[in-house]
């Protein structure tokens, strides 16, 4: 799921680090309890991974692109696990995180069909009572304009809860941020 340029350049910049930092995860996990075990899907360059490993002990990260994937070893490997990995067949037993996290990473997902089965596994890894949290990106002229030549698959916020009640989620929220129209979603495992 290869970006343009003018994306990695941004995704990978110190300006997104504090974004990330400052607006991003604290909007989006907001009254969320992430446990002892967290799994982020589609870390990228490591921006949600940098603050992540700061509040919760274990920290295991999916990256589907293997070059980046080593980047994140050689950066973060002595504080969180990093496979090489889909999120969407994560090699580790069921119930292994007491939550699931991705962020600003599902519209590069190329289909809906590859997005519900990231839904799935989120939920097949999940231990019962765990929490699958995250946000993404919704379409406005700037969006499309970064995505020029990229993949971009953007969530349609009505339609989410019912995808992930399908992944077999209870307690299914979505919000949109009410400033920059971003969504956000929290799904808890039975």
């Amino acid at each position: 799921m290869p970006m343009n340029l003018m994306h990695r350049r941004l995704c990978s910049s110190e300006k997104w680090a504090r974004t990330t930092k400052d607006l991003i995860l604290p909007w989006t996990l907001d009254g969320v309890d992430l446990g002892d075990d967290v799994l982020e899907i589609g870390p990228g360059y490591g921006a949600n991974l940098r603050v992540l490993v700061e509040q919760a002990p274990r920290v295991t990260a999916a990256e589907i692109d293997e070059t980046t994937a080593a980047l994140l070893e050689q950066k973060w490997g002595d504080r969180a696990r990093i496979l090489h990995a889909d999120g969407a067949a994560v090699p580790v037993p069921d119930e292994s995180f007491s939550s699931v996290v991705c962020f600003v990473m599902l519209h590069h997902v190329p289909t809906a069909a590859h997005q519900d089965r990231i839904f799935a596994e989120a939920y097949r890894v999940l231990r019962p009572g765990g929490v699958f949290a995250g946000c993404d990106s919704q379409p406005s002229f700037r969006f499309r304009l970064l995505h020029f030549r990229d993949t971009m698959n953007t969530l349609e916020p009505t339609g989410l809860p019912d995808r992930l009640t399908k992944a077999g989620f209870s307690d299914v929220s979505v919000q949109r941020h009410p400033e920059s129209g971003a969504l956000r979603f929290r799904a808890r495992r039975p």
